[in-house]
């Protein structure tokens, strides 16, 4: 009877395990491996290629990676997506939560992943898309390619105002909880990251590249978004490294470098109706070379109400940059009307470096919201440019305070 009894587990265990693998691989959870994740769970992988991409740089892979997003975040367990080496071309893609497991996502790519360029699939703004997900990774160490260089000529914002923005690679929308590193992104059709309506977002470790001359390749834009972390990235583009846009709180960026671009921008603000303030930026510990801007505050004239405020740059590295400092409240315009967004409580610390420009500190305010609270310490700039001109500033509709080095001084 042991003997039997015994026999009875094992066929009963084999039978289990037999129904088990076959459960996996009608859900495709068949490539399960014993990874551990920081929780200790065990992570089951999915593989696009087990759904039907094809890294053969002509098929467009965005039905398969769409179901294999599906399997991952509809399994219930800790899950991880991964692209593997190989270039895998696809049109836009929407990768939709809310998942179902209450572990962090992680979405892998270790190949290249490369956007088609027939602007006539692109309904919406953007390529790649996350949106309601609470808990996403994106890592892995491979790149996405925009192919902005076969687009960017039809690009003609800059010469019309009511014009078709092309789509960003990436763009975060309702994401909570996120973590991207390791990853880099090249020659975008417009921005390369657009991050809005998200909390607690890290974003480090990555590489975003694009010529200096390529039109509103802007590296991250931020708005509507609060607790985003920018830290340890090299981003060069042909518009603002990093933009903070309407409705940015809690905003860190550290240990970034930036160049080619238009430095590091707040703004531009007040060109819509209703946006929402501007408030806790910090920007630390980052070097700009060869921008056409280096730190910059920005907001149209005629401009609806709002306010930026608490806002620090501090401990930043200037290397032949033109407009070191800089506040601008006629961007894009110099029409009469004033701004009415008020910008207020805005330190620069331990600015250092070349200017290309004679004039290093630029504060060209609202004559009806005039800026307040604006304190200048440790600036120390030369000027390195082509002309004879002595090392300036122009301060404008500005209450401001100074301490320590100031070259130049706010005039």
């Amino acid at each position: 009877m042991a003997i039997a009894g015994s026999i009875l587990i094992l066929s009963l265990a084999l039978l289990s395990c037999v129904a088990d693998g076959a459960l996996r691989r009608h859900i495709g959870l068949s490539h399960r491996r014993g990874l551990i994740d920081g929780g200790g769970a065990e992570v089951t992988v999915f593989d696009v290629t087990q759904h039907g991409a094809k890294a053969d740089d002509q098929t467009n892979n965005a039905e398969a990676f769409i179901q294999t997003w599906r399997a991952a975040c509809d399994s219930g367990v800790p899950a991880k997506l991964v692209i593997p080496v190989g270039t895998f071309l696809t049109g836009p893609v929407v990768f939709q939560g809310p998942c179902k497991s209450t572990e962090p996502i992680v979405f892998e790519v270790q190949g290249n992943v490369k956007a088609t360029s027939d602007l006539s699939e692109y309904s919406s703004g953007q390529w790649i898309l996350f949106e309601m997900i609470d808990g996403l990774t994106l890592n892995g160490g491979g790149a996405f390619d925009g192919q902005g260089v076969a687009v960017w000529k039809y690009n003609d914002c800059h010469q019309n105002k009511q014009c078709q923005p092309l789509p960003s690679s990436i763009k975060l929308s309702k994401v909570k909880n996120c973590d991207i590193h390791g990853i880099s992104s090249f020659d975008s059709k417009y921005f390369h990251m657009h991050v809005t309506d998200c909390s607690n977002i890290w974003v480090h470790d990555v590489n975003l590249t694009a010529p200096a001359n390529s039109p509103n390749t802007d590296g991250i834009h931020i708005s509507n978004s609060d607790s985003v972390n920018v830290t340890s990235s090299q981003i060069g583009t042909g518009d603002d490294c990093i933009s903070i846009g309407q409705g940015s709180t809690n905003i860190l960026v550290s240990q970034v470098f930036c160049g080619p671009g238009h430095g590091i921008s707040v703004g531009s603000l007040g060109k819509y109706n209703n946006e929402e303030d501007v408030n806790g930026i910090l920007v630390t510990n980052c070097t700009l070379l060869n921008t056409t801007n280096g730190l910059r505050i920005k907001t149209y004239a005629a401009s609806q109400p709002s306010q930026a405020l608490n806002i620090t740059f501090k401990d930043i590295t200037m290397d032949s940059v033109k407009n070191p400092i800089i506040i601008d409240q006629k961007y894009g315009s110099r029409e009469s009307e004033p701004s009415r967004v008020k910008i207020s409580n805005v330190h620069y610390q331990n600015i250092k470096g070349t200017s290309t420009s004679d004039v290093a500190v630029s504060f060209l305010c609202s004559s009806l919201v005039p800026c307040e609270g604006v304190e200048l310490v440790d600036i120390d700039l030369a000027y390195i440019g082509l002309k004879n001109m002595t090392l300036s500033s122009s301060c404008l509709n500005a209450k401001v305070t100074s301490g320590g080095t100031q070259n130049p001084a706010c005039s």
